[in-house]
């Protein structure tokens, strides 16, 4: 049967918006790595290399920012599009490698169709012109002070703030550059590598020298003052205080280079380029190790009722991080005890040294209450997921004292000159890395010269906290009913 051309033609067209329809990609969604803990955060398919962060401020938190952020980065698999991690912000427009990129936001990613399919050892640059919303919220992210703004990222802020790869698997090195009026003080994660002014605004320049979690970015914009001193080793140390606050808070700020040196008695040299404490006049609710310049309240240090020997614990709690969790970071948030475990046993451990706060007085508590822990967030190594609207509840008791607990059980199984050694090597071999629990189990059983699976296990992932070594005459209590109250996020 013959049909007339004008039928053809229709069948042809017809035929051929099938194909197209068929061929059409799906519509835009959002993707993960797959964390346990925070299932949508991180993105596969690229690893970063950079992030160069560029911010206007105008000295008003009541609106957003303009920002630039361009992000250098590997392909690490075949892509047609390109997710990225970015919520409370308006995109203006995106370019691939140069070249004018499609957009969309899909829950809380910004997902780009670059010009063509990229492929794997291709190199990327990615350009976002966007806004960047210093109004913040309980989630995180920016968070105004009373005279500016700092950052507070963790657990899965970042992306409140700039476009990432949020999550602290993909390290980076990180450029900021910040314009603000140049009665405002501007200080970063890493050393200054720029200040130029131009009539009423100043533009300030960071650069890390290793590479960093998303997490762990920070910007101070305020009227702050910069303190410099020497640490140990000509280390440069540079606190931002309020500025009105400069002399009040000496007494706490002079005390970091000792504290410098005692950590580096305890596991070896520090692993950044610089250090300092930011202290902002903002109600967090917790301290922060952002990475080089730790965050912490105002209010630890000028409010009545907190004795030296806690205030001095909390600035060692923040420093330690930074071999514990910047410099080692977390290949998963479920390995999250070892940057909190960590610190808070080097916290304690300083208490003891220097506040006459036994730590096996500290331990023993902790012992009495572990089984309440676990059941309330699940044991250290496998914790229970964020309630609902609540991300920084990952920061649970278990994964504090809790899992300092575990570090004093595994000290008591292999004695103090193993364990010490065992601390060292962690953050010599791992440093500027990410590590797992399965890592510190292999290299303590390399250590001790056995295999310390079997006796980590119970400690790591057990319902119930093992018997003590040394200690028979330890017995954990009942749990409380409703489970344990939140421990303070440092």
């Amino acid at each position: 049967m013959l049909l007339s051309s004008r039928r053809v033609r229709a069948a042809v067209l017809a035929a051929a918006a099938a194909c197209v329809l068929a061929a059409a990609p799906p519509p835009p969604t959002s993707a993960g790595i797959g964390d346990t803990l925070f299932p949508g955060l991180g993105n596969p398919g690229y690893d970063v290399l950079s992030y160069d962060i560029g911010f206007t401020y105008q000295g008003d938190n009541s609106k957003p920012m303009e920002a630039v952020t361009t992000i250098d980065a590997r392909v690490t698999d075949w892509l047609e599009r390109i997710n990225l991690d970015f919520a409370r912000g308006t995109v203006h427009s995106v370019e691939v490698n140069g070249e004018k990129a499609g957009f969309a936001i899909a829950d809380e990613d910004l997902v780009i169709t670059p010009p063509r399919r990229v492929y794997p050892g291709q190199a990327l640059r990615i350009t976002v012109r966007h806004t960047s919303d210093p109004r913040g919220g309980e989630d995180g992210g920016w968070v105004r002070t009373s005279d500016g703004l700092v950052m507070a990222n963790q657990a899965d802020a970042a992306h409140r703030v700039f476009p990432c790869n949020d999550h602290p698997s993909d390290k980076a090195m990180f450029t900021f550059r910040v314009e603000a009026p140049k009665e405002y003080t501007v200080v970063a994660n890493g050393v200054e590598a720029g200040w130029t002014r131009a009539g009423a605004t100043a533009v300030s320049t960071y650069r890390t020298e290793h590479p960093m979690a998303t997490e762990l970015a920070q910007v101070s914009i305020g009227r702050s003052a910069v303190v410099r001193r020497d640490g140990p080793h000509g280390l440069p140390v540079r606190d931002v205080v309020p500025a009105a606050d400069r002399q009040r808070l000496e007494r706490w700020l002079r005390k970091t280079p000792a504290e410098i040196t005692w950590m580096e008695k305890q596991v070896g040299p520090y692993p950044f380029e610089t250090y300092g404490v930011l202290i902002a006049a903002a109600d967090t609710g917790f301290e922060l190790e952002t990475q080089t310049l730790s965050l912490f309240e105002r209010s630890l240090f000028v409010r009545a009722g907190y004795p030296e020997w806690y205030v001095d614990s909390v600035m060692v709690h923040e420093l330690a991080h930074h071999w514990f969790g910047d410099s080692v970071s977390p290949r998963a948030w479920s390995d999250l005890w070892l940057n909190e475990g960590h610190a808070t046993w080097y916290e304690a451990l300083y208490a003891q040294e220097y506040g006459k706060r036994p730590m096996a007085t500290r331990m023993r508590e902790a012992y009495s209450q572990s089984d309440g822990w676990r059941a309330a967030g699940g044991p250290p190594a496998a914790p229970k997921p964020p309630a609902p609207g609540q991300k920084i509840s990952i920061f649970r008791p278990v994964v504090y004292d809790g899992s300092a607990l575990v570090l004093y059980a595994l000290r008591q199984e292999i004695g103090t000159a193993r364990f010490g050694e065992l601390e060292r090597r962690w953050v010599s071999e791992h440093r500027d890395g990410t590590a797992t629990t399965a890592d510190f189990v292999r290299l303590a059983s390399e250590v001790a010269g056995r295999d310390l699976g079997p006796f980590l296990r119970g400690w790591l992932y057990g319902a119930k906290t093992p018997p003590m070594p040394g200690h028979p005459d330890w017995h954990p209590a009942a749990p409380v009913a409703g489970g344990a109250v939140p421990a303070r996020h440092i």
